[in-house]
């Protein structure tokens, strides 16, 4: 009899050892260790969150790259006449009506460190071309990294209440939402920029430079 149950409680340690054994490949499973990832439940250091994560950052990278592409940073246009030229001192509207006047302009801008004000300009008027609401919202989130943040190398001088109401519309922007801050650089180029333009050597010597091909014409 003692005997028998010296045997029974032999088989039941053995049971209850292998049960409490872990499987091979399964070690670790239940307690992760120091390896185990803060996304998921692997161990592995190159888990398939990860993975997918770094594929989507990437993705929006190169879109948000490619739309900031799409932004104006030049016009293509012709050499300007001469009479195109001396209808730039007449005002700064005629200044900036014609592809040549506002790249003549912002080369003027960029030897006062100032070309910020023009590029910023001339997104708002592409801004305002665009129909398509996911494209607005995409420009207009650019836009404002560019030139409305205070963290942007590239931000325009723009006073508190302007930037409160960019600031407000920027949940839902629309083609207009940069409206106001693009009169104010505006304004602020034809009162501050513009003078100085007029009495450059970048004016002058394009200016005497096509008086010169005229006569010699």
């Amino acid at each position: 009899m003692g005997s028998e149950r010296t045997e029974m409680r032999k088989r039941q340690m053995s049971a209850t050892q292998e049960t409490s054994d872990p499987l091979p490949g399964q070690q670790g499973v239940g307690n992760r260790g120091s390896n185990a990832c803060c996304f998921c439940w692997c161990c592995c250091c190159s888990c398939s969150c990860l993975t997918v994560g770094n594929q989507e950052q990437r993705s929006r990278r190169a879109s948000h790259e490619l739309r900031r592409d799409d932004l104006p940073t030049c016009e293509e246009s012709p050499t300007p006449t001469l009479e195109e030229v001396i209808t730039w001192a007449q005002s700064f509207d005629k200044l900036m009506l014609t592809p040549a006047g506002r790249n003549t302009f912002r080369e003027f801008l960029r030897t006062e460190f100032s070309e910020e004000n023009m590029l910023f300009w001339m997104a708002c008027e592409e801004l305002k071309k665009e129909a398509n609401k996911s494209i607005i919202e995409e420009k207009a989130r650019i836009i404002y990294e560019d030139y409305i943040s205070i963290l942007s190398p590239k931000e325009v001088s723009l006073d508190s209440r302007v930037r409160e109401v960019i600031n407000r519309n920027m949940v839902e922007p629309s083609q207009h939402i940069f409206d106001d801050a693009q009169l104010q650089i505006y304004t602020l180029m034809h009162r501050d920029s513009y003078p100085r333009f007029m009495n450059s050597a970048v004016y002058k010597d394009l200016l005497q430079s096509l008086s010169e091909k005229s006569v010699e014409a």
